[in-house]
């Protein structure tokens, strides 16, 4: 197993950690915090002995009891401690969105390849099963593919918060928050995979108080359809996602979060889809992540790098189109 060290210290850094070594991919040594007494009460939780523990991000990232960090701290904060732990030497996982803006992410782009580190976006979605089904249902089907509406809208447990005169993180331009960024980034990941970049893209927020998108509406434009996708952290939605082929229709439950895939004939005939959806969704991309490193599959690593820079910019565009501005913005 890889040796793991952790920024960021809620539940799904928890989960990280529990599909790495369920599946012995990773084994936590380090725990950064901005406390020492955080840390221990993370460590404590997940009733861990003999871990490291560092309230000094310096001393954490120099330090030589784990090569590969996970960062799972605001999204702002995100790019900074991302490229000291690359200046460090060590691999990355950022999970989603792995940086504000292009800008950033470039940089960390140049950086990476300039240490000969990875750096991996933790979107678990398109390394499951369940996606990898939807994948090659897509892939056989290309010929007939004639667009898709995605839709993962979901109220945050901190909008009522929000609601009452506070100003969570999630909802703050300070800190990169917002739906798009904390919601969009899943359905955006699922249009580039499966379709690749588009040509356009066109974002129509519901802006809130804050000066951040509380949900809304982007749409991707390619060569011959178009995608639609709905957002949101304001209110729930029960709508599936579809892909459409014609007189048939891919149906998932989630563009999220897939846990059943359905094929709708012209007759209006639901058949499912088998597949399969591991307890720990975060499984699948842990295994991968090591597999990469492990066997130095370059050619693995880049598809999913990939990946991750367009759908960096399909954000960037789709916030550009919306007259949205993160702080991280306005940085040189």
């Amino acid at each position: 197993m890889r040796s793991l060290g952790i920024i960021g210290t809620n539940w799904i850094t928890q989960q990280f950690i529990e599909a790495a070594e369920e599946t012995e991919s990773f084994k936590l040594t380090h725990v950064y915090s901005r406390t020492e007494e955080k840390a221990q009460e993370f460590v404590d939780k997940m009733n861990k002995s003999g871990i490291n523990l560092s309230d000094d991000i310096n001393k954490f990232l120099a330090s030589d009891d784990f090569d590969t960090v996970y960062i799972a701290s605001p999204n702002a904060l995100h790019f900074a401690q991302a490229r000291l732990a690359i200046e460090n030497g060590k691999n990355v996982v950022l999970e989603k969105p792995s940086t504000s803006n292009v800008r950033e992410f470039s940089i960390l782009d140049t950086l990476a390849h300039a240490k000969g580190v990875y750096v991996f976006e933790a979107a678990r979605q398109i390394h499951e099963p369940i996606f990898k089904t939807v994948q090659n249902y897509v892939d056989n089907n290309r010929d007939s593919l004639s667009g898709a509406t995605l839709s993962y809208v979901k109220y945050s447990s901190r909008y009522d918060a929000f609601l009452a005169g506070n100003l969570p993180n999630i909802f703050n331009p300070k800190f990169s928050g917002g739906a798009l960024y904390d919601l969009g980034v899943y359905p955006v990941y699922d249009a580039v995979v499966l379709f690749g970049a588009p040509n356009s893209v066109d974002y129509e927020p519901e802006i809130l108080s804050s000066g951040i998108d509380g949900s809304g509406s982007i749409t991707l434009k390619y060569d011959k359809f178009d995608v639609n996708i709905l957002i949101g952290k304001t209110k729930n939605s029960y709508m599936p996602s579809e892909i459409y082929f014609g007189k048939k229709t891919l149906l998932m439950d989630s563009a999220g979060d897939i846990n059943r895939v359905t094929e709708a004939n012209e007759e209006k005939k639901l058949t499912e889809i088998p597949t399969n959806k591991s307890d720990n969704p975060m499984d699948s991309e842990t295994i991968e992540f090591a597999r990469i490193m492990n066997e130095k599959d370059t050619k693995a690593y880049e598809k999913l790098f990939d990946y991750a820079k367009k759908v960096n910019r399909v954000l960037e565009q789709a916030r550009t189109s919306a007259g949205l501005v993160f702080e991280a913005d306005k940085e040189e």
